[in-house]
């Protein structure tokens, strides 16, 4: 284990990383060109549906005029979780005020974070909708979805809680492509990812 993550997984995650491109004046779009329709087309989050804690569902849709920054978590988790929720929560009170940024958790303990688990989470930290959205879904996809946001989403019994995940925090613009991440645990990084996050809401 590095630090919650497994070697393999921190390998991985290196590999993925390696495609953001050099800093600009504007934040650059990471990750790897995908193949849609026989296109190279930039790296893009899939079609998603969630539910979160108010039994809303949450599709694409309900960001596609923000700028959002998303995470993966698990409301008993005994390790980074509560490092990167502090975190989260100093990006949501530096942007309360503002409308074009949402935040977005997704629970990787499918079978025990229910809807009303996930509502006495968010209640709990004195947030809500439509500011902060907490979703569960199936396994398979808050798993496979992990990916597409840089995030290590493990089953792994030896972890603390059961779950080997990287707690990063991901930084998704309007068109749903990546355009900056941080280390969730880490305050100055956290640091660096809110100047981002006034740049990009800057450019659009």
């Amino acid at each position: 284990m590095m630090n919650g993550i497994s070697f393999p997984a921190y390998v991985y995650l290196l590999g993925l990383l390696f495609f953001n491109s050099c800093k600009s004046d504007e934040l650059p779009i990471l990750g790897q060109p995908k193949l849609l329709n026989g296109q190279e087309v930039p790296h893009f989050i899939p079609d998603f549906t969630f539910v979160n804690q108010d039994s809303i569902v949450i599709t694409n849709a309900t960001f596609a005029n923000n700028v959002y920054v998303a995470d993966f978590f698990f409301t008993s988790c005994p390790s980074i979780c509560p490092k990167v929720k502090t975190q989260m929560l100093r990006i949501h009170k530096h942007f309360q005020h503002e409308e074009r940024l949402v935040l977005l958790s997704h629970s990787i303990d499918t079978k025990r974070d229910t809807v009303g688990r996930l509502k006495y989470y968010a209640d709990n930290l004195g947030v809500s909708t439509p500011k902060w959205h907490f979703v569960t879904g199936s396994k398979d996809a808050i798993f496979d979805i992990a990916d597409d946001y840089f995030n290590i989403v493990v089953d792994d019994e030896t972890a603390p809680g059961g779950f080997d995940h990287s707690g990063r925090l991901v930084l998704v613009d309007q068109n749903r492509h990546l355009r900056s991440y941080c280390n969730g645990t880490d305050p100055e990084e956290v640091d660096r990812f809110i100047k981002d996050i006034e740049q990009l809401i800057m450019e659009n």
